[in-house]
Order: C-alpha cells, then structure tokens, then sequence
C-alpha cells in the first residue's frame, strides 16, 4: 500500500477583499496525481512557485485540497479527525527553522515533538541524543535557539522531527541555510534513517546534488508533475530542465558540455567517480577533440567572467581595523563571533564571503553598517570612523545596504512596490523618483507586474529574495552586502539574481559583498574570497588561490565546487589538466586540451 497517494489534488489559494468577495484565485496545485511508496526516497523538484511546498504542507495536512483527495498512510488528509495522526505520521522540516523552533534550551526543543506523541522520558533522552548527534549539534544541546545562526537552527529543527520517528519525514529546502560540511551531514542523517528505520523521506530542493541518491524523482511546474522517473533519466535531459528554471548537477554539466564537444562520453553521468571512469576510458580509446572548437573555447575561458575591478589604485571603501565582537559578554553563553579582524575592501570589488556555519560570515558583514557595533577596534567608511559620536549612521546605512539572510525580517509594508519604495522615500526623495527607482529595482530582480501590489509575505520563499533585493537596490547603495541571496531560489532564479547583481557591479562599479554556502556561486561571481573560520579570516584570494586549498577547506566545514575535485581526481590519474580550475568552462577547456 502506498504511504502517500494523491488522486487529482487541487489546491486554490483565495485572495479576498475587505467585504470578503473573491479577489482573486491562484491555482497552486493543479490535479496532482503521485504515488510513494514505503522506504522510498522521494525528491521533488520544481522552480520558485512551482506547488512544491503547497504539495509537501498537504501530506503534513497543514493545507486540505480545494478539490481531489491526498491520503496518507490509510487516512485521508481532508477528514479532520485524523489531522493529528496525519502528523504523527509524517514530520515536516521548514525551509525557515524559526517557522518550528519553540523551546528556550536546544535540547528541550528537540524532545518537545517525542513529548507530545506520548514517547517515555528515558526513550526521548536516547532520542535527542541520538538526533542531535546526527546533525552534528550536540555541543550545543544547553544552548538557546536565539543565539544560534541560521544554519544551527535547521540542524536542531531537523533534529526535532527526527527525534519523533515518524513514517515520513518531509523536508522543503531542509539545507538552504547549510554549510557544504552541514549539508552533507544532514543528508547523510536523512539518508541513514531512510535505509536503517525504512522512514520514507520526501525532500523539496534546488540543490541538484543532493537528488543524485534519491530513488524516484518528481518534477513540477504549475502545479502540475511533468517529469517523473529516476535521477538519471530526470537529469539526462539538460536543456528541458534549464529551460523550465532547473538545473543539473556541475559534475552532469560539465560530462554533457563535453560530451557536447565530442568526448565519447554516456547520455548522462551523475558521480565524480563514473566521469572520471569514463574520461579514463576515453583517453584509452585514442580520442582526440577537433581543435578548432579548442581553440575557440580557450579564447572564451580566458575571457575574464569576474568585474575586473581588482585594480590596486582603488581607493579602500571599508576598512576593518582590529575588530572584535562577542555575543552574550560575561555569561555563561559568550560567543567571540569575530576575533581581532583587520581587513580592507576597496571600491569596486567584487567579494565573496564563505565559512561553515558559526563562523562570524554573518556577524562581520551586519558590521559593515553598523548593524552591530565592535566590542573592539574600529570601522572607517571612506576614510571616517563609523563609531565617532559625530558621524551620521543613517546615512551610512543608504550607502552600504544590506539583504539579510532571511527577507522577511526586512519587509513589512502593506505591497510590494510600497516596500520597495520605502528606501528611496526615507532618502528624502520626491515621489516621482521613489515611483521611478521602485519600478527599476523591481525589473531588475524580474518580479512579475501581478506580484507589485501583492502583499509582501503572500509571496514565496524566492519570491521575497527578490523583493528584499529590489528594496535594497532601489536605494542605490555603494556597497551592496547579500547574505546568502540565493537560498531558498530555484537554479534559474539564482542565476538571475546573480548575473543580475554581476551586471549592475559591471555598469555601475558597485562594491559587492555576496556571503553564501555554494561554493559553485561563488566560483563563478566573484573576484576575491574572504573565507572565515572561527571569527578571523583564514584565507584572503582569488577563487582559484583559496579553492586550491581545498583540503584544509574541508577541515573547517568547506569543500570546494565539484570540478576542482574532478580536476585533482584527474590529475592524480596522471591526466595533464589545470587542477585548479574552479568552473565548468575552465574544466572542460582544461580536459578537452589533455587529450591532444
């Protein structure tokens, strides 16, 4: 019998108007038929708005379907009586931890779930134990939730549902927060509660790797599913996925981009160890590449894809002289999130921030505009001290702008477009330019017309990034710091997000300051790293200089993107290859010429 089991499930979403008349329906999920069965490992894929999440809150019953029937485990999600039951049954992990983090103490969080379902005292200590254990947070079991990034609260948040042991675990965009290191420990967890306990698990994600282990892939678009079938015969048509907003894995891309070029190569690799198998295999079989596209494709990699402001004449917009900063100072909880910092940025660059999750990413950049003030050293914007009692603070925070990590905690107003607004009008501006800039920023960011008098918090994850961003951009800022601007976005829209920030940086020579956990994104945008580890910096280059560190990058909870290890794995085989090449294009320029 099926654990779930959707029979034309429809799901309308009513926007009604003061009196109560209908203003509007959006249909969500437009006659979903899916079966699962027992033990699986389910992924189900989908851009920003595609019915993902409205898909996974019926199987928790937190949405009943306007039309159709979901049952789940036997009972039928629509009959109120087994709401409970229904969730008992099938525990839910949020793309936000704050959506389900109740308790003051991390451990006290984790048991509350096995509490409620009537679980014995002894059994949940086990339990939160074991969970928290497994999602690598156990140190931090007598700590408070508040004090924790966002990243450590998933980890606890998935550690909650696990501790109940539920027949299903559903998971919307359980790793959007992660670190690399987190991330790989939370799948692993899922994984091992997958095989070991027979728990079915349901995973909603735009990171494509993670999909690879998965037994049966669903795709969505409008609600609807139009591709099901395993990773490989999901991810084998490349093109179809990007033209619907998705992507592949890098490892997928760069055997299809060479595949494309000539390689004898199969129809789809999904694994660093099947592609350099097969490129094994085809340099054993004599292959040789037409060298005209060679030649083509060098001139191109060589083609500089970053800002190319790392001019050393650039006068130093920030300055970070000797900062310090602890969390909770004298009491039990005192965290030194940034140790005796000392950093320069100079105008017009182009940098990337990266650390495991807890690393100060966060802390250092909400500096930047005084957000948090040094406990200490100093920061000088253009040469004047932020901390000086004259200096307008106001003001700086127009000039540096920052999009947080969670979009929502910087919107508020009524609409859309009135939040986008908000920034240019609290500059003083008159309202034809305020009307003007919101217009331009909300372009930018390419959210739709339907969506500008839409209220903020109707919109989906994705959705509110791009709002956050346009309320930012419209201010035209100096300096723009995006903490993690593409969690939560599907691939399509975290390329336009980014080429689109890259843009605006080439047109305008904007400082960029993109904190993210995609080792890939930030590979292919940025000009330098900072990467942070226990509050100081511990690397400071270009993307190919800190990638090459790779293995102590991994010792603090990093990686590197997928074609630098292609590359070492390749170069280990004796292949004559440029092993610090950080993206698809240099890769395969890099193969391609180690086959001639």
């Amino acid at each position: 019998m099926s654990i779930i089991k959707s029979k034309n499930l429809v799901h309308e979403y009513i926007r009604r108007d003061e009196e109560g008349n209908v203003e509007s329906i959006q249909v969500a999920l437009d006659h979903v038929n899916l079966n699962v069965e027992p033990g699986q490992f389910i992924s189900i894929l989908g851009h920003n708005g595609s019915g993902k999440s409205t898909f996974a809150k019926h199987i928790n019953a937190l949405l009943t379907p306007s039309e159709g029937t979901l049952i789940v485990d036997g009972m039928n999600t629509s009959d109120d009586e087994f709401t409970f039951a229904v969730r008992q049954t099938a525990g839910m992990v949020f793309q936000n931890p704050d959506n389900q983090i109740i308790a003051s103490v991390v451990d006290e969080d984790v048991a509350f779930g096995p509490e409620n379902i009537g679980v014995p005292t002894q059994e949940i200590l086990k339990r939160v134990e074991k969970s928290l254990k497994m999602v690598g947070m156990y140190k931090y079991k007598n700590h408070s939730p508040n004090k924790l990034s966002g990243g450590q609260k998933q980890r606890v948040a998935i550690a909650g549902v696990m501790a109940m042991e539920p027949k299903c675990i559903i998971l919307d965009e359980p790793t959007a927060m992660l670190d690399p290191d987190g991330r790989k420990d939370v799948l692993q967890a899922v994984h091992t509660l997958n095989k070991e306990k027979g728990i079915t698990v349901i995973l909603i994600t735009h990171y494509m790797e993670e999909v690879v282990d998965s037994d049966y892939v669903f795709v969505m678009e409008k609600g609807k599913v139009f591709m099901e079938g395993k990773p490989r015969e999901i991810f084998k048509d490349v093109e179809l996925l990007k033209a619907h907003s998705l992507d592949v894995p890098q490892v997928t891309q760069l055997a299809y981009e060479l595949r494309q070029a000539g390689v004898p190569l199969p129809e789809c690799v999904l694994t660093r160890e099947e592609l350099i198998d097969e490129l094994k295999a085809a340099k054993a079989s004599g292959f040789t590449p037409n060298l005209s596209s060679l030649v083509e494709m060098e001139a191109e990699n060589n083609h500089f894809t970053g800002s190319g402001n790392s001019d050393t004449s650039k006068e130093n917009v920030l300055i970070l002289d000797h900062v310090s900063y602890k969390y909770s100072p004298n009491t039990a909880y005192e965290v030194k999130a940034l140790d005796d910092v000392s950093l320069s940025i100079k105008e017009g660059e182009f940098i990337g921030v990266i650390g495991h999750t807890g690393s100060g990413k966060s802390t250092l950049v909400q500096h930047l505009n005084g957000l948090i003030k040094s406990t200490d050293g100093v920061i000088y914007y253009r040469g004047q001290d932020i901390y000086d009692k004259d200096y307008d603070i106001k003001e700086l925070r127009t000039q540096v702008g920052i999009v947080f990590q969670y979009p929502e905690h910087q919107l508020f107003e009524t609409t859309v477009f009135k939040d986008v607004q908000f920034g240019p009008k609290n500059q003083g501006l008159d309202e034809k330019e305020q009307i003007k800039r919101a217009y331009e920023a909300l372009g930018l960011v390419g959210l739709p017309e339907e969506f500008y008098l839409a209220s903020p918090f109707e919109l989906s994850g994705g959705q509110k990034r791009r709002a956050a961003i346009a309320g930012v951009i419209a201010m035209k800022p100096a300096v723009i710091i995006l903490d993690e601007p593409t969690a939560g976005l599907d691939p399509k829209g975290r390329d336009d997000i980014l080429g689109m920030i890259t843009e605006m940086h080439r047109k305008r020579g904007d400082t960029v300051i993109l904190v993210s956990h995609s080792m890939e994104d930030v590979a292919n945008y940025v000009d330098r790293i900072i990467v942070m580890d226990a509050g100081k910096p511990a690397f400071d280059g270009t993307p190919k200089q800190v990638f090459a560190h790779y293995k102590e990058l991994e010792k603090m909870g990093l990686a590197a993107p997928q074609v630098t290890y292609v590359m070492n794995d390749l170069k280990n085989e004796g292949m004559n290859v440029d092993a610090s090449a950080t993206t698809v294009e240099a890769a395969k320029a890099s193969i391609l010429k180690a086959f001639n």
